[in-house]
């Protein structure tokens, strides 16, 4: 497996895009890093958080970085895969916090161009719906989709996860074997 030193998976929700990401990990020979952006405010955000680490077992080195990723990517070495999941909950969390949100999107796009280690980054694709009616939910889905727009464009492999399966939008496909 050749991956890029950026790779940027996407998908809906429960579309397989997390456990596709970490199996691109476990392919690898690195120290693995997870960064963990969720956080839980009740039984069933636990739930989903145990399961996640469950599924990957204990040799990950995680980070818990709700809100401030681009420290936690400044840290990594070369010698390491990150695995940020997801940039979804984090730009929530930007947001609910009432941060700038072009502000904390530059510099995570900063971060991970500075960032020595291979980087695979995932993130929920939310345009597909409606439009939303409040203005909080439309803010965010404007503000979501302009970070995925930039995040895709600064990867070197972009893969879309549907029911499951990759479909690479950006890279070469052998990258994935």
């Amino acid at each position: 497996m050749s991956l890029p030193k950026f790779t940027f998976v996407l998908g809906g929700a429960a579309s397989g895009k997390s456990s596709f990401a970490e199996a691109l990990c476990f392919q690898s020979t690195k120290t693995r890093v997870y960064i963990a952006t969720a956080q839980s405010f009740d039984d069933e955000m636990r739930a989903k958080i145990s399961a996640h680490q469950d599924q990957r077992g204990a040799d990950w080195l995680t980070l818990e970085a709700p809100t401030d990723v681009t420290s936690a990517l400044k840290s990594r070495t070369v010698g390491e895969i990150v695995l940020l999941d997801c940039a979804t909950l984090w730009l929530s969390n930007i947001l609910l916090a009432e941060q700038d949100t072009s502000v904390a999107c530059d510099g995570l796009l900063e971060a991970i161009a500075a960032c020595p280690a291979q980087i695979i980054i995932v993130s929920n694709e939310v345009g597909h719906g409606i439009v939303p009616d409040n203005a909080l939910a439309r803010q965010f889905r404007n503000a979501q989709g302009r970070l995925n727009q930039s995040l895709a464009a600064q990867a070197g492999l972009v893969v879309h996860v549907i029911a499951g399966l990759p479909q690479i939008l950006k890279g070469d496909k052998d990258m994935l074997t």
